[in-house]
Formats: C-alpha cells, sequence, structure tokens
C-alpha cells in the first residue's frame, strides 16, 4: 500500500515538473517572439498582428491573440511573483508585505485577463466596467467576510503583529508563520501539520517571537544531598554550561528550590534563548546537569526499593557554605526580572 501511495506520489510529482518545464518554455519562446518578431516578421503579418498586441489595430486572428494574452497575463504574473519570493528570502523582515502583493499581482493579472479575452471575442468591456460599480455593491454587501478576511490582512502586514517566520500561538495552536496571505493565514507545527486561519479570525495571539523566551529546568536532588554543597558545586560550573549550550542569550541562573517533593528536593534553572531554540535548550540544559551531577556524586532521585543501609551523604564544609550563601544571594540579584512562573512559559 505504500509503494503504491510513493508511486502516485511520484507521478503526481513528475508531472507537475513537466508542467511547470512546459510553461516555462513557452514563456521563454514568447519573450524571444515578442522581442525579435518585428526583425523575422513583416509588419503585416498576420500571425505577427494576433501576437503582438502592443502593434497596430488590424486583423487578427483571435484565438492567437487569446493566448499572447494568456501567456502574458499570466506568464509575465508568475514571472514578478518569483523574483519577489527570492527578494523576500533575502530578507529578515517585511516577507508578509510580500506575499500580500504577490496574492495581489495574481488576482489583477486573472481579471485583466478576463478583459483582455472579453474585448477579443467583440464584447463591449466599456459597458461591463460601468456596470462593476452596482455590482460591486451587490456583491460587496453579501461578501462582507471576505472584504473583512482583506481588511484584517492588511492590519496583521502594516502594524506588523506579526511577520512570516514568526512563532506565534493562535487557539492553542502554536507554529510557524508560514504565510501571510490576502485572505487567510498559514501557520506550521514542528509536526508539519498546517492551519489555514481566516484572517479576521486571528484576534488573541501570542507572538513568541519578539522577546527572548524563557528556558526552565527542574532537577530533583535526594533529600539527603546536602543542598550548600550542591549549591557550591553549581557556582563553579554554571559558566562552563553556558558555554557548553551556544543557543544560551542569557543565564542559565540557579532561581533556588522550586518544589519539595514527595522523594526529590527540586530546584530550578532558567535560561533566555530564541524561541526556535526553547525546547532544545531545555533538553541540553538537562543532559549538562546530569552529567554534572554525576560527577560529583550528586544523586537524582528515582522509584527505588533500598534493601541496605542508607547511604552516607557528604556534609558541606564550612568553606562551601560560604560559597553556597554568596552564590545564592548572586544569583537572585542576577536574575531579577526574568519570570519564573512556568504556567505562563509552557
Amino acid at each position: 500500500m505504500k509503494s503504491i501511495k510513493n508511486c502516485f506520489k511520484n507521478i503526481k510529482f513528475t508531472f507537475g515538473f513537466a508542467v511547470k518545464c512546459t510553461a516555462l518554455l513557452l514563456l521563454v519562446i514568447y519573450a524571444v517572439l515578442m522581442v525579435f518578431g518585428n526583425i523575422w516578421f513583416a509588419p503585416m503579418n498576420r500571425f505577427w498582428r494576433s501576437l503582438n498586441f502592443f502593434g497596430k489595430a488590424g486583423d487578427f486572428n483571435a484565438a492567437i491573440r487569446i493566448v499572447s494574452y494568456t501567456i502574458f497575463c499570466l506568464g509575465g504574473s508568475w514571472l514578478v511573483r518569483f523574483v519577489l519570493k527570492k527578494v523576500s528570502a533575502l530578507l529578515t523582515s517585511g516577507r508578509a508585505v510580500v506575499d500580500i502583493v504577490c496574492s495581489l499581482i495574481k488576482y489583477v493579472a486573472v481579471i485583466v485577463l478576463l478583459f483582455f479575452v472579453l474585448k477579443t471575442v467583440g464584447v463591449d468591456t466599456t459597458t461591463i466596467l460601468a456596470g462593476i460599480g452596482i455590482l460591486g455593491l451587490v456583491v460587496g454587501l453579501g461578501a462582507q467576510p471576505l472584504i473583512a478576511d482583506i481588511i484584517a490582512g492588511l492590519f496583521i502586514v502594516f502594524e506588523k503583529i506579526f511577520d512570516v517566520g514568526d512563532i506565534i500561538v493562535v487557539d492553542g495552536f502554536r507554529g510557524t508563520v508560514k504565510e501571510i496571505g490576502i485572505r487567510t493565514t498559514q501557520i506550521i507545527d514542528t509536526g508539519g501539520n498546517i492551519k489555514v486561519i481566516n484572517n479576521s479570525d486571528v484576534k488573541t495571539i501570542v507572538n513568541m517571537t519578539n522577546q527572548l523566551s524563557l528556558a526552565i529546568c527542574d532537577i530533583g536532588i535526594e533529600y539527603g544531598e546536602s543542598l550548600e554543597r550542591v549549591e557550591a558545586i553549581l557556582k563553579d560550573h554554571l559558566s562552563a554550561i553556558k558555554a557548553a549550550i551556544p543557543d544560551i542569550k542569557e543565564g542559565p541562573f540557579y532561581k533556588g528550590v522550586a518544589e519539595l517533593g514527595d522523594s526529590a528536593v527540586v530546584i530550578r534553572f532558567v535560561a533566555n534563548c530564541e524561541e526556535g531554540a526553547k525546547y532544545q535548550v531545555e533538553r541540553d540544559l538537562n543532559r549538562q546537569f546530569k552529567l554534572l551531577f554525576d560527577k560529583n556524586n550528586i544523586n537524582i532521585p528515582f522509584p527505588q526499593v533500598v534493601l541496605n543501609q542508607p547511604v552516607q551523604f557528604e556534609d558541606a564544609t564550612k568553606y562551601q557554605q560560604k560559597k553556597a550563601g554568596e552564590f545564592v544571594e548572586e544569583q537572585k540579584e542576577l536574575s531579577k526580572g526574568i519570570a519564573d512562573n512556568l504556567a505562563n512559559n509552557t
């Protein structure tokens, strides 16, 4: 079953690739003809007059003229959007504006092509344009949600609420903004799932990219372990842990005892980092502290049945007690202003 699915996927990819190559080839041939056609064809040549709609009016083949209009409008639209997309990839911000412009170009190209085709087959487009105002009023009354989406999209872009590439949370869905269109916004999560939201429905959001995010690491130590000894060891090694995790922008800081659990004294560490690296930083902190605790014989408790004599824990020396006190006060001062409410950062 999987092989059949992959086969259809490959066929779809091949077909799509072939269509794109054919369209690109037609666009290139059309561009060459438009540039050098006045050299290759006589001014009164019917094919040339049909193809070159920029020339003077005269006898022309309607089918060729329609093909020319189609390639010019759709091909030109695709080329402009392709260039804009490449330029937006180099920008650090403002990509949402490019997406909006690309959407507008696409719709305008189709509308212009429609009028060209109608004009070619002899329809009076002036009358149509005159009736658009009345039709627009009627359609506008019934398309208020569409208009609301478009206006909301413009506000999102020009007020810089979020941009393409930002990590946001909308209605509990956390993901990266993939595209801001003229009607909808697409958000993709870490699993590759894409949520499409109407722009007018984007009301309550949390932009996680505007500021540094808080990575929290809670680790439990045994009750019998000397807290002051642990704190003295941490004082000597926090700088090394920061050096081992390049994604950390500020910290890590020791925030003290977060919880007196059923079987462990839970101590907390926090660090500021980019939102996209938050969960990896938390995993890296867990690893570094596990290695540090193993190296210094600091036990991390886990459910077990003790059948032997209790472990004799080391007491902190007076020097370590002094260092622990200095370390705790120093960390409190350094981490002032950094939120440590876990409920607000998960």
